[in-house]
């Protein structure tokens, strides 16, 4: 690791680490010297505001911010190195271990360039910093929006996943079966449209790393003048097999929308889609009743723990008295206790006799790769085929796609 300050004139700095004690984060120091040998320096978080302005820093192609959990209360520092970072051409490669999913967004709102997670993957920082060398490409009007066919009808099926409590697991859970229904055939595929609506802390477009886009807004903002090209355009295609509608760029209130607006966005989608998946907030809004109106399947997601019983339990009361369809709600567990875990077993079947319920659905935990992929911007069928919680949400994809091309085959 060379010092700040370049000892030959000829090998000037191109890159700094920036962290808090580099020596956390070993394996970057690692990766730095394979990729750049001696031309790197290491800087504190407030020596980095001041080597900005120094004249040895005109050479930086990039900075290599590390942070970890301990470093989320100095988040304005985080954010006030980026600005100024960016504000002088430096790029910014973001390390995170163990920080929350809201401070990465935060920082990349930011401007960071590229988000790797710690312990770095082989050969990780290396990708990131060639992403970083490649030339912009020159900028396109509506890129990777859908075409839609004007007039067309199909009268989708409406999957709906809410999770009952935070971090459960309800957007990995809508992110890959959607995925899932996009690829469940390779001669015949079935077109699948992924919207994520809940508007605040939507998180879609950072599993499949996808812009935000400020049509998303205008388009739920005036439904009541919304034709196939204006949904088109607010949509974004993944791999040219799925077509999603990602939270707004901006936070909004829940009740920017009305249950009018939602059921218009549904029947757009409906219309031009075999599947329609819906990821939604996890708090009930006015418009909630639309959705599990509309749904062939509202999928609630549970843990085996204290919060999801009461929460589902008090779900359950709102909707029977409303007099609204309960009997809609599918209850899935995930990180579900293993076959051989037994007692395990038993506290999930007492969980739902004691709350009235039948929990139709137990996901396997996936491990760390749900977190890797989801921070990779990837479908767990990507990367990592084998897990069993996406052997399951597969068999789930083919048992709905299944249902839905008999019924097709009775109508």
């Amino acid at each position: 690791m060379s010092s700040v300050t370049p000892p030959p004139e000829t090998s000037p700095i191109l890159a700094c680490t920036v962290s808090r004690d580099v020596q956390n984060f070993d394996l970057l120091i690692e990766d730095m010297e394979a990729a750049l040998g001696e031309r790197w320096g290491d800087l504190g978080f407030a020596e980095a505001l001041a080597f900005f302005g120094q004249p040895e820093a005109e050479t930086l192609e990039f900075i290599a911010l590390a942070i970890d959990g301990e470093d989320e209360d100095n988040l304005v520092l985080m954010s006030e190195i980026i600005t100024q970072a960016k504000s002088r051409n430096i790029k910014v490669v973001l390390i995170a271990e163990d920080v929350t999913p809201a401070s990465l967004h935060q920082l990349l709102r930011k401007g960071a360039d590229e988000f790797v997670p710690y312990p770095l993957p082989e050969n990780e920082l290396q990708e990131a910093i060639d992403r970083l060398n490649k030339p912009e490409p020159a900028p396109q009007v509506q890129h990777n929006t859908a075409q839609l066919a004007s007039g067309e009808s199909k009268e989708g099926a409406l999957f709906v996943v809410q999770g009952l409590a935070g971090g459960v697991g309800s957007t990995t859970l809508a992110v890959n079966l959607a995925w899932e229904l996009a690829t469940v055939s390779e001669k015949d595929a079935p077109s699948v449209c992924l919207l994520d609506l809940d508007l605040q802390y939507g998180s879609v477009s950072t599993y499949l790393d996808l812009p935000r886009r400020e049509a998303v807004l205008e388009m739920l903002s005036e439904t009541d003048a919304m034709d196939e090209e204006v949904f088109g355009q607010g949509l974004l295609s993944f791999e040219d097999k799925l077509q999603v509608l990602t939270a707004p760029a901006d936070m909004v209130p829940l009740d920017i929308i009305t249950p009018e607006d939602v059921q218009r966005v549904i029947d757009m989608a409906r219309a031009h889609f075999d599947y329609v998946v819906v990821d939604m907030p996890k708090t009930l809004v006015h418009w909630s009743e639309t959705v599990l109106q509309a749904a062939h399947v509202y999928f609630a997601l549970v843990e085996l723990d204290m919060r999801s019983a009461q929460n589902a339990l008090r779900l359950k009361r709102a909707l029977q008295a409303e007099d609204l369809p309960f009997n809609k709600l599918r209850f899935a567990m995930n990180r579900a206790p293993k076959f051989t875990d037994l007692s395990g077993k038993a506290r999930v079947k007492r969980m739902g006799e004691s709350l009235g319920i039948s929990i139709d659905l137990q996901l396997p935990d996936g491990g760390k790769q749900v977190l890797q992929g989801a921070d990779h911007g990837t479908p767990l069928a990507s990367s990592a085929p084998k897990n069993p919680l996406r052997r399951e949400i597969a068999k789930l994809a083919q048992s709905l796609h299944a249902l839905g091309s008999s019924d097709a085959e009775a109508a």
